[in-house]
């Protein structure tokens, strides 16, 4: 009788302690997966390496204020970056917690003010309050285990004249270094003048390394860091399409976009050429934009159309991150012209009139394509952003109903400045696009 007392006795007792051990493995993986990471910057046998809780960390990075977290994971991106911590849609703490619930680790923009807003780096109290505030966002977040640097400032070199604000940056970085010694600091250059470089070394030391911002000019940066005398590490912060300021235009001042078949062989290029090939400098990089956005057009700098569909820079930032394609690729967009001319002609229609656009456009998988036709109002030159600031989406003033034709005809719109755009989708959540700026005259 007791021997069969003892052995539900020990039944039971085995029953506890496995409850408990698996109760402390439950809170063990929970500590561990809620833990601050220790990320640094070590120089080993010459080359720079971002070491994530002591392993080497390349970042495959994208720029993703409102993007799509959960796609930059499956496509093998480990990396987002912010622009500020409160974006107006998500906290800081709620973008890094989504962050984490993906596996992602979070570059924390710090916004800091800017001389082209009104910004006076001359004024100590809005300097100090600024100070203040920068003080309580990276306390209160400063532990969360989905951070891995800080970008104090986005682009303050751009049109400013007061060195005081690298004075200015540089007390944030010690700053944060001094209550936050777990994540470097960093800063986001436009462009990397020689002279903005010279003036950060003498004035913001305690940054840890520099991050730039280059677009068709990113070929150029070796160039740039050899004629700035800057040696350290570096992260490419925003690269991605040629910038409107940096193609051909209409003669009527228009830029010409490139179609995103056109864009996708351009990051597949800088990729290689700059990001890839300095592995002694170079951290990883951050493409722009993993979303959408309005910046002369709504298909400019988006990877992704506006309605959440990829284009085939998504493709290249697949293949560069995993070295082999997504399993379904993007169409491919070879060729579109209207009234016969491509976009770099200075296509001229009469009101009234009606024209026809072709476009030619290849599937490697042989999906049927679907295509989406749109007239758009150019962006009025007053309202045209500057350095990435918010811009009104213009008016539609015709598109198709959904279509399985590659060549359309329409009947011109009143005298103005217009784009025809063309979506070609293949009904797996992927699209190309190209746009052709038209003047239409009496």
């Amino acid at each position: 009788m007791i021997r069969n007392l003892i052995v539900p006795g020990l039944i039971l007792l085995l029953g506890i302690s496995t409850i408990f051990f698996i109760a402390c493995s439950t809170a063990e993986i929970k500590k561990s997966t809620n833990k601050t990471v220790k990320a640094e910057l070590k120089q080993v046998n010459g080359k720079y390496l971002l070491l994530k809780d002591g392993e080497p960390f390349f970042i495959k990075g994208a720029g993703l204020e409102f993007g799509n977290m959960a796609s930059l994971k499956e496509h093998g991106g480990n990396t987002l970056r912010t622009w500020r911590i409160d974006n107006g849609k998500q906290s800081g703490r709620e973008v890094l917690d989504e962050a984490q619930k993906h596996g992602l680790m979070v570059c924390m923009g710090i916004e800091v003010g800017r001389e082209r807003h009104g910004f006076d780096y001359n004024d100590s109290l809005a300097v100090r309050a600024q100070f203040e505030q920068i003080k309580r966002d990276v306390e209160a977040l400063k532990d969360h285990p989905a951070l891995l640097l800080w970008g104090i400032g986005n682009e303050l070199n751009l049109r400013y004249t007061n060195v005081k604000v690298w004075s200015a940056v540089n007390e944030i970085a010690k700053m944060i270094h001094e209550i936050d010694p777990n994540h470097p600091v960093t800063t986001m250059l436009a462009g990397a003048a020689p002279d903005v470089l010279m003036h950060i070394k003498e004035y913001a030391p305690e940054l840890d390394f520099i991050s730039f911002q280059l677009y068709g000019d990113i070929v150029n940066l070796p160039d740039y860091l050899r004629d700035g005398d800057y040696n350290g590490a570096y992260i490419v912060s925003e690269w991605g399409a040629t910038g409107h300021w940096e193609v051909p235009a209409t003669s009527w001042g228009r830029p010409i976009e490139h179609n995103s078949h056109d864009k996708a062989q351009d990051y597949l290029m800088r990729y290689q050429k700059v990001i890839e090939a300095d592995p002694t400098h170079c951290l990883g990089s951050f493409v722009f934009l993993w979303g959408q956005k309005q910046e002369r057009t709504p298909t400019w700098y988006g990877i992704f159309m506006p309605n959440g569909e990829e284009t085939e820079a998504v493709d290249m930032m697949h293949y560069v991150w995993n070295a082999k394609w997504p399993d379904n690729r993007v169409p491919q967009l070879k060729s579109f012209t209207l009234d016969g001319k491509t976009a770099y002609e200075s296509v001229t229609l009469k009101s009234g009139k009606e024209f026809n656009s072709l476009v030619q456009v290849v599937d490697l998988e042989n999906d049927t394509l679907a295509y989406h036709w749109q007239i758009m109002r150019e962006v009025p030159v007053h309202a045209q952003s500057d350095g990435g600031d918010f811009e009104e989406t213009p008016e539609v003033v015709w598109q198709s109903e959904g279509t399985q034709l590659s060549e359309i005809s329409f009947t011109a719109p009143a005298t103005g400045e217009y784009r025809l755009f063309v979506y070609a989708s293949d009904g797996h959540g992927n699209a190309a696009t190209a746009n052709i700026s038209f003047l239409v005259v009496e």
